[in-house]
């Protein structure tokens, strides 16, 4: 599965998905009480950790180049994580996912307001109908801090995807996480030992499940890179929301989850107008470049081909 024909790089973002569906069960099976600065400081140190076989594709004479934007990035990207697993602990896994796809509408909210970028008719469309579906789905009823949780996890990644931009243009995808992680480990570091001096107690299987987490998101973001290198983006775009078909079975088989209509409805209302525009860029064939409506510039935020 190399990526370079249109069926190999759907496959590909399939089971990518699939993998960091994987990782997000391993945050949700933590026990309650779980130190979770512990775990997010472990899992950025051992992603960094992973990265270290790739270091030939770091630019070592331009090491820190676009190192403000590199930080602003990775403090966000720590703030996102600590949500997530706020959110992926209290939230059915469907719903939570559910919650993180408005992070390509923010993204398309944020470049209008940051880059005056235009949106189309369609794009207006998913907007609107994105946020109304992030209401059903959570039900003002049933809004806690879990739902701000995952709304904060949205909004950072829609940051992060649009703070692409500002990166140098000659770095490799590599270069780009591997600062990202490097530059968060000393304030992950501190909030963890904080932690712990607030009587955090420490579990031993957080080790297992930060390394298990961090191993499968990895998975991911190589996926996505692989699939997004050889093929146009609009191409398959599509297939990244087979993430929700994922967290809907993991959750229903696994936690024993069972999505009720609401979800339904609000899910379709954020995931058709994606869709949509994905297909409208197909038919259109533009040039190899940014896609708001793809979760390569959202949930990962830092993989680019």
């Amino acid at each position: 599965m190399s990526g370079k024909t249109v069926n190999s790089a759907i496959l590909l973002l399939v089971l990518g998905n699939a993998m960091a569906l994987i990782s997000d069960v391993f945050i949700k099976l933590m026990e309650p009480g779980a130190p979770i600065l512990q775990f997010a400081f472990l899992r950025c140190l051992i992603t960094l950790l992973f990265l270290l076989p790739l270091a030939r594709k770091i630019d070592r004479t331009n090491l820190f180049g676009g190192i403000k934007v590199h930080a602003i990035r990775a403090h966000v990207h720590l703030v996102g994580l600590l949500c997530m697993i706020v959110a992926l602990s209290n939230l059915p896994l469907a719903t939570a996912n559910a919650v993180f796809y408005a992070a390509p509408i923010l993204v398309m909210v944020f470049s209008v307001a940051i880059f005056r970028e235009s949106l189309s008719p369609l794009s207006v469309l998913a907007v609107f109908s994105g946020f109304a579906g992030i209401i059903v789905i959570l039900r003002p009823v049933e809004f806690n801090w879990a739902a701000v949780a995952a709304l904060g996890s949205a909004i950072t990644l829609a940051i992060n995807a649009v703070m692409v931009r500002k990166l140098p243009k000659g770095q490799t995808t590599v270069h780009k996480l591997f600062l990202n992680y490097l530059l968060v480990i000393p304030m992950s570091g501190l909030l963890a030992v904080w932690e712990w001096q607030q009587g955090a107690i420490w579990h031993p299987e957080i080790l297992v499940t930060a390394a298990a987490s961090a191993f499968f998101i990895l998975g991911y973001n190589i996926t996505v890179l692989l699939a997004y290198r050889q093929v146009d983006a609009n191409q398959v775009t599509s297939a990244e929301y087979t993430g929700l078909i994922w967290a809907v079975g993991i959750g229903w088989i696994w936690f024993n989850e069972v999505p009720d209509w609401w979800f339904l409805v609000g899910s379709l209302m954020v995931i058709v107008p994606l869709v949509m525009i994905g297909l409208n860029q197909r038919r259109k064939s533009p040039p190899r470049g940014f896609n708001p409506a793809t979760r390569e510039e959202s949930r990962v935020a830092s993989v680019e081909a």
